[in-house]
């Protein structure tokens, strides 16, 4: 446990992603990730010098096997604020619109949810749960598929809604949330959605873990040259031929 408050407290502290008086709300979907994060977050308010308010949000997208119930018990035992929006993003992605590939219309809309729902409850932070994992992922994702070297921020703004986006996970290993998750006996909702393990994320994941396994410390290898700014040397438009 103290592990990975340790970590996500240095993450707070040392990028500056919490201000005194920010209205914080985690962007929960019942997944490990979110509900780890909560429960962290909640954890680290108890002690943290700069006082800031926590409530958690859902997107509920219209799946009849969505049962939240383990969810408002959780947030009722961790006495934060719960507010679920009903909303047809199911119904949209899948029936009216049959996207082949549902994701990338699915995350916008959910955003967009989102950002509504935390203008209408006056919170200006959005809490997302992406892990190191994740990063490194979202990483070879752009690069593969779109030729970019990107990755996930440990804060965004969103000007359009006025709203920062952080990620307090992103220094913290999947392995050890997992960990947390298991030893604080915190309940993990399965996700209704028919994408679940069948995206490119996942299969990058499976990708990147036979990678890890063929060579050792590549995923620390891999962490530390994605940190290191001063030492990425890319070809530029200021290129000279020979």
């Amino acid at each position: 446990m103290s592990n990975i408050l340790g970590s996500l407290r240095k993450t707070i502290q040392e990028k500056q992603l919490i201000s005194d008086g920010d209205r914080v709300a985690v962007g929960l979907s019942g997944g490990k990730d979110s509900m780890a994060l909560l429960s962290a977050l909640k954890r680290f308010q108890s002690f943290s010098p700069i006082p800031f308010t926590l409530t958690a949000v859902t997107i509920d997208m219209g799946f009849e096997n969505f049962d939240l119930e383990a969810a408002k018990a959780f947030c009722h035992s961790l006495e934060v604020p719960y507010h679920i929006i009903p909303t047809d993003i199911a119904k949209i992605v899948f029936e009216l619109r049959d996207e082949k590939n549902p994701c990338a219309l699915c995350a916008n809309m959910r955003r967009g949810a989102l950002a509504s729902a935390m203008k209408s409850l006056d919170l200006n932070v959005l809490a997302l749960g992406h892990h190191a994992d994740d990063a490194l992922s979202t990483l070879f994702l752009n690069m593969l598929y779109s030729g970019k070297l990107n990755t996930l921020e440990y804060h965004s703004f969103l000007s359009r809604s006025e709203i920062h986006v952080i990620r307090p996970f992103l220094d913290t290993s999947e392995a050890n949330i997992i960990h947390y998750v298991k030893s604080n006996h915190i309940p993990v909702l399965k996700s209704p959605c028919p994408m679940d393990r069948k995206t490119k994320r996942e299969t990058m994941n499976h990708l990147l873990s036979t990678l890890y396994k063929e060579i050792p410390h590549s995923r620390v290898n891999l962490l530390t040259a994605m940190r290191n700014k001063d030492q990425c040397n890319l070809f530029d438009s200021g290129f000279n031929h020979l």
